[in-house]
């Protein structure tokens, strides 16, 4: 069984180098990832936000994760605007503290935040609430996130070889093909 940061070092080179960028990022990347992976592997259900620009995103990630076709479980993942068509609306912490209340009754088995789009973004803040919260932030750098630069032209591809990989690994845990243990 292979280490995880040694398999997702040997995915990234195997892609050559459209996805060169990763390979000195890989060591922000194994840890969340690995971490989250595990809690969606033991039934906490992912809840997708995105800011409005990547809201494309949010919709072939969930198409992605969920192929109908395959050769796993479906995941636990959906999109949080389809539970609370509200999100925007959400300004105070008493208003969070309502989602919350809703959230818990509703996945009583655990939930996880999963964010991708700018920091800055209104949406942000309702992961960033959370400490197990999956962060992918565009201009900003947090702890226990992933960052990416706006102004990066190739945004909109690392975001799908981002996706991409994360597939992979979720294949990879699942299916007990890497070590995740020196890295949680």
């Amino acid at each position: 069984m292979k280490e995880f940061s040694a398999w997702t070092l040997e995915k990234i080179r195997k892609e050559g180098s459209s996805m060169s960028w990763m390979e000195e990022r890989r060591f922000d990347w194994v840890a969340i990832t690995a971490a989250a992976i595990e809690r969606m592997i033991n039934a906490q259900t992912f809840l997708l936000i995105t800011d409005r620009e990547r809201e494309w995103f949010a919709r072939y990630t969930l198409s992605r994760l969920n192929k109908f076709d395959a050769q796993r479980p479906l995941l636990p993942i959906i999109s949080l605007g389809t539970v609370f068509p509200y999100i925007d609306k959400i300004r105070e912490k008493e208003q969070m503290q309502i989602l919350e209340d809703m959230l818990s009754l509703s996945f009583s088995g655990g939930y996880t935040f999963f964010y991708i789009g700018r920091g800055s973004d209104p949406r942000a803040q309702i992961a960033k609430q959370r400490d197990d919260s999956l962060l992918w932030l565009i201009d900003e750098q947090a702890q226990n996130s992933f960052y990416l630069s706006g102004k990066d032209e190739r945004l909109d591809i690392k975001l799908i070889q981002l996706l991409t990989l994360f597939d992979q690994s979720i294949d990879a845990i699942l299916f007990n093909e890497v070590d995740t243990r020196h890295v949680l």
